[in-house]
């Protein structure tokens, strides 16, 4: 890696676990921080701005899924959930609330931080040169103006809602591409979302949502269109 080493904190109430994760992604060139739940993480985060989280879901004092949800609320640090329930549930709720990546405990080390700098590529791309920009100062998505420098959408009112990294590619995939009918393969390859452990039906609860941020009516959709046994379409003017 080059530049400043990449920052993530290990969230983990296993002392052991955690050190064991700390350690090795030090070994591999990163600064880590390390918080045994979410009252330490957020005394952490008061202090430093890092670039990833990984995060255990399973927590006595404070469920996971609770942290991803208050984070990603006014956030949009990348996120990796650790579980040992292995639970599609606690999986599927994840990526719904906004976590970026999902690995089973106990987990393969060399495998989280190859998927720790797969999410952090493409958080850098997220924050890499804007495509031209309208006088609104973002490009138009639907009824929604995506800002490619902070990675929101604000509507015509001002109101503005944050963007995870993985929203914001598969929106820049769709804004690269419309009027074509993208697969969920095609999908998983534009966002660059694919790892070994890649389900179809992550893009599904990623679009799902995508489209209750862009969409006036979530239920029925106008700019972001299922194509029954294809994929996806993205209609810009919503017709």
């Amino acid at each position: 890696m080059t530049g400043p080493a990449p920052h993530v904190v290990v969230v983990d109430d296993e002392a052991d676990a955690r050190a064991m994760v700390g350690d090795y992604l030090r070994m591999h060139g990163f600064e880590v921080s390390l918080c045994d739940g979410g009252r330490a993480l957020r005394r952490r985060l008061a202090e430093v701005a890092p670039d990833l989280i990984v995060l255990d879901l399973n927590m006595p004092e404070e469920d996971g899924l609770s942290i991803v949800r208050d984070l990603k609320g006014r956030s949009s640090v990348p996120i990796i959930m650790l579980t040992a329930t292995a639970s599609p549930i606690d999986r599927v709720v994840g990526l719904e609330l906004g976590a970026d990546d999902y690995l089973p405990k106990p987990c393969e080390l060399r495998e989280l931080v190859a998927r720790i700098r797969s999410v952090l590529r493409r958080a850098a791309q997220g924050r890499g040169p804007a495509e031209p920009s309208p006088p609104e100062g973002g490009v138009r998505f639907g009824r929604m103006i995506v800002d490619t420098e902070t990675l929101r959408l604000r509507d015509e009112a001002g109101t503005e809602q944050i963007l995870t990294r993985s929203e914001y590619a598969l929106l820049k995939a769709f804004l690269d591409n419309p009027k074509r009918v993208l697969t969920r393969e095609r999908l998983l390859d534009l966002a660059d979302a694919r790892d070994p452990e890649a389900f179809d039906r992550a893009i599904d609860v990623r679009i799902n949502r995508i489209r209750k941020k862009v969409e006036p009516d979530p239920a029925n959709p106008r700019f972001i269109r299922t194509v029954r046994g294809m994929g996806y379409v993205f209609r810009p003017d919503g017709d």
